[in-house]
């Protein structure tokens, strides 16, 4: 189980008139995901979802609070935390003169995935994620649909029990987002604890059992998505959060 318990992130910045002001990314995040859970991480662009799912990844270190995965402080346990993660950020660049195979093979020895497991698990991945017809192809001359799914395949390659995924359809066409989602969905059947972070509320109504709205760095709503939209009234998470928020404003 992972438990995040009033976790806060600060950042200074400088004003126009050049003075320094701190804000928080993220003010007093708490929540739980289990085991065979996806968790939705839903909100805006800037609201602090990348910042949050950082921090659980442990490339950002809280300024208060803490993460634990099986009972374990990240700050004490990062080495054996990390090997049971898989991290997609949303911006994350690969080396595209290699080919699918030849980075998933980098990827396992990186890892230290058993020599004799290697084969069979890049066959794994490779038809989980429908990339047969493109796994002895260069990453540079793969679609941007492609290349999303190699980019979450070399962070599955060693089976990790978390997987933490900031927007990983954004900017993908029908297809290629389907068998990403379809392939979250399969991954929960087998016990993935799964953070799915997204501004695509429709997609996280779909897949997620799980959410949390986040709005300027802190928790506006969480609970189900029919939860959500019982006690605000509405028949769909966009309607939800826009309830939530006032409605649309000039400062959003």
């Amino acid at each position: 189980m992972l438990k995040v318990k009033n976790v806060k992130k600060k950042f200074v910045k400088y004003n126009a008139k050049k003075k320094k002001e701190e804000f928080y990314a993220n003010n007093g995040i708490s929540f739980e995901a289990k085991e065979g859970q996806i968790i939705g991480v839903l909100g805006p662009n800037g609201a602090g979802k990348t910042t949050l799912l950082r921090m659980i990844a442990g490339i950002l270190e809280p300024t208060e609070g803490t993460i634990c995965f099986d009972e374990l402080d990240f700050l004490k346990n990062e080495i054996e935390i990390k090997r049971e993660i898989a991290y997609l950020s949303g911006n994350t660049k690969i080396y595209n003169t290699l080919s699918t195979y030849e980075l998933l093979k980098m990827c396992a020895d990186i890892y230290e995935v058993e020599k004799e497991k290697i084969e069979a698990r890049i066959q794994e991945i490779t038809e989980t994620l429908n990339m047969k017809d493109f796994l002895y192809n260069k990453i540079e001359n793969l679609s941007t649909g492609q290349t999303q799914r190699v980019n979450i395949a070399r962070c599955l390659i060693h089976d990790p029990k978390y997987y933490i995924l900031d927007e990983a359809t954004s900017g993908l066409d029908i297809i290629s987002s389907q068998i990403i989602l379809d392939f979250i969905k399969k991954e929960k059947t087998r016990g993935k604890t799964i953070l799915y972070s997204t501004h695509y509320m429709e997609e996280a109504e779909n897949i997620c059992d799980w959410v949390m709205m986040i709005n300027k760095g802190e928790i506006i709503k969480k609970g189900t998505p029919e939860q959500i939209k019982e006690e605000t009234k509405t028949t769909n998470l966009r309607d939800a959060f826009f309830t939530l928020i006032g409605g649309v404003s000039n400062e959003e």
